[in-house]
């Protein structure tokens, strides 16, 4: 292996979802900014994110009720003072978009902004670009950066682990990270005054989800272990109505149809919601994924149906082109024909712990987007308010890595190969991956039990051995990377499950259905008092 490259910059990016992009943007203002992508700068959740930004922007409604639904959806776990703040700040963020960026936001004839309503929210207050809000977000963003000269960009890039400053036996602080590229075997070096994680969430840790190949928790994974404190990781949202068909990749059939009076149906026509919540189909997703996944355990059926047929069919093509073509290409017309769904998984609600500015307990590193727990979505999030929340903390946290100062080691050890050998067994890795998922889909998915965690647990623990042994044999790639923070990050979520003797907001326990106010907390996970971090 070559003697490693060293790039020193003022800010390390690890991820190019919209937090990621949004905190560059504001970040190379005061100091050069070095993004890292794992694939190319648009393959992120956030570019597949249909709906919209949630936030207050009507007369017609008010930041307290804002706040409140977003606290009802959380179940108790929301962080009042958090949420007051993102709601607050929501209104200026969207006007950045609008005056600065120059994002055309989809208006009513009368030019005001056309707003939608979706699961959990009393009042319409989605701001959106028709059904495809992430990617014109993302593009838009993508060419400010691209073309500004403090900003440098690498992508197909991945992170192999953070540098510490603990492991020169002083105060825990990160200075940047050990990054690879694909066609290639050296870890190089990327130092940074400060280091920011907007690596996404965790969906591909389970058989089903939304999410692109590249959601495997990379910078929770990263983060746990050199130390960071992570939180809530037995929140995983899982989306109600993914299309379902065996052409389709996990193509997500937005709440937004729901909002505008879509009807949940079973495969004889039998509307269904009513009878778990009063809301209906507008009830928060922890009770339609419930909900879907009851139904179909009762009716032995693969999918239920999302009924859009009583509706204004020129209306539905032009308030959703983008989902009307998608589904059109798999022949279902939903303007005729009821959209054939199941749930999937969707959004991780707990991450890495961080403060207002997204500041980690480690030093030097921050965490925004989905990868962050901020304290926003407690143990369920309201629809679009993730978004919300990126752009609100992806500023915020500009702003704050102004007074990061740099700490590094005056020699930095290089990554240590050993004697590890290149390896032909991709079938160890391709199967490994794909048991872990599916473990984690059987047990540790939308309905859970004290058994099914504890089986889940003694086989991820059996798949970390083998990953841990087979990292240090063979030479680092993408694959092995990713597997390894993978086998992590499941294990994470089934330590934060098993500790929850509750049923609340994502997580359902069928041995423990009601709520205890003794588990009204975090479930905040570190070394020492987690899974192992190796």
């Amino acid at each position: 292996m070559k003697t490693p490259k060293i790039l020193q910059t003022d800010y390390l990016v690890i991820g190019s979802g919209l937090s990621g992009l949004y905190f560059a943007h504001h970040a190379s203002k005061h100091g050069k900014v070095t993004i890292i992508s794992k694939k190319k700068i648009i393959d992120s959740t956030s570019y597949l994110a249909q709906a919209g930004i949630a936030s207050v922007l009507s007369k017609e409604d008010s930041q307290k009720s804002h706040i409140e639904d977003t606290i009802r959806t959380g179940a108790g776990l929301s962080n009042r003072k958090i949420v007051e703040m993102v709601v607050s700040e929501g209104p200026d963020r969207i006007r950045d978009f609008i005056e600065n960026f120059g994002v055309s936001f989809t208006r009513q004839e009368d030019g005001s902004l056309d707003l939608g309503l979706e699961g959990g929210h009393s009042k319409r207050r989605v701001v959106h670009v028709d059904d495809f809000t992430g990617k014109s977000l993302i593009n838009t963003i993508k060419e400010k950066v691209k073309n500004n000269p403090n900003i440098e960009i690498f992508e197909n890039t991945m992170a192999v682990d953070l540098l510490s400053m603990s492991k020169y036996n002083k105060p825990n602080s990160c200075f940047g990270a050990f990054v690879i590229q694909p066609d290639s075997i050296d870890i190089n070096i990327i130092i940074a005054r400060a280091t920011i994680l907007a690596t996404g969430g965790a969906g591909k840790v389970y058989n089903y989800s939304s999410n692109p190949d590249t959601a495997v928790g990379d910078g929770i994974a990263m983060a746990y272990r050199i130390g960071a404190q992570v939180s809530n990781m037995e929140f995983i949202q899982f989306h109600p109505t993914i299309l379902y068909h065996h052409q389709a990749k996990s193509f997500l059939i937005s709440e937004a149809l729901r909002g505008e009076g879509g009807i949940l149906r079973l495969n004889d026509g039998t509307a269904f919601m009513s009878k778990y919540s009063e809301r209906a189909e507008l009830a928060s997703r922890d009770i339609v994924a419930r909900a879907i996944d009851s139904e179909l355990k009762i009716s032995g059926e693969d999918c239920v149906f999302l009924d859009m047929t009583h509706l204004d069919g020129e209306f539905l093509k032009g308030r959703f082109p983008n989902i009307y073509k998608n589904c059109l290409k798999y022949g279902v017309d939903f303007t005729k024909d009821p959209i054939p769904v199941v749930p999937a998984a969707h959004y991780t609600c707990g991450g890495i712990q961080t403060n207002k500015n997204g500041r980690t307990t480690v030093n030097n590193l921050f965490a925004i987007g989905e990868s962050a727990h901020t304290g926003m979505h407690g143990a369920c999030r309201l629809a679009s308010n993730s978004l919300l929340e990126a752009v609100v903390f992806g500023y915020r946290a500009s702003q704050a890595v102004k007074d990061c100062k740099m700490s590094r080691p005056r020699t930095i050890i290089p990554w240590k190969s050993e004697k590890a050998v290149s390896s032909d067994e991709g079938v160890v890795v391709t199967h490994n991956w794909d048991e872990i998922r599916r473990t984690m889909w059987n047990y540790v998915g939308i309905v859970r039990s004290d058994k099914r965690l504890k089986r889940a647990n003694t086989r991820i623990k059996m798949i970390r051995e083998e990953i841990h042994k087979y990292y240090w044999d063979f030479l680092v790639t993408a694959e092995v990377i990713e597997l390894r923070n993978l086998a992590l990050v499941a294990d994470i979520i089934i330590h934060g499950a098993s500790r929850r003797l509750e049923s609340r907001g994502l997580h359902y326990n069928i041995d423990h259905q009601e709520r205890s106010s003794f588990y009204l907390k975090n479930t905040v996970l570190e070394r020492g008092n987690g899974p192992a971090h190796t």
